[in-house]
């Protein structure tokens, strides 16, 4: 089954750019990133930069993200995959980086959110230059590993490099 991504959050303001690979289901059917009740990354958001406090409302979500200079977008433009399971993508086509880089020169740090997005632009790592990333432990559902921990692997890059 053919799956399109969405287009990148990022503004000229971004200097941290979380990659994840492509969208679940939950999020493709909602039209929002990490819609998947289960999926962490939201929580984890609000634990960082919302005292925890969690937003229902997907704009406030974004404007939280860009109030923190952070961007979103994925490692795959188009994929096949049944489900949404990393694990289950088939002829993978990559956005277009070195474009997103040459034009939002602000970005300072990539955390990959998971491995899939790193493995899948490790061959073309070089269009990071000189930007130094970290590969982050996945907060979907599927990557089993305590909340906290996850919490506390996020929240060090996150907090550490916007000070």
């Amino acid at each position: 089954m053919s799956k399109t991504a969405f287009k990148p959050i990022i503004d000229n303001q971004t200097e941290i750019l979380i990659l994840g690979s492509m969208p679940g289901e939950q999020s493709l059917i909602q039209q929002q990133y990490y819609a998947n009740q289960r999926n962490a990354f939201w929580k984890i958001m609000f634990d960082v930069f919302n005292s925890g406090t969690a937003l229902t409302n997907y704009q406030d979500k974004i404007s939280l993200l860009q109030q923190n200079h952070i961007g979103l977008w994925d490692a795959f433009e188009s994929c096949e995959r049944e489900g949404s399971l990393d694990s289950n993508i088939k002829n993978g086509v990559l956005n277009d980086f070195e474009k997103l880089f040459k034009t939002y020169p602000n970005i300072k740090l990539v955390l990959f959110n998971g491995g899939t997005s790193y493995s899948s632009l490790k061959k073309q790592i070089h269009v990071l230059g000189n930007i130094p990333y970290m590969v982050m432990p996945s907060t979907s559902p599927a990557h089993t590993m305590a909340y906290q921990t996850k919490l506390n692997a996020w929240q060090k890059p996150l907090t550490d490099f916007l000070l």
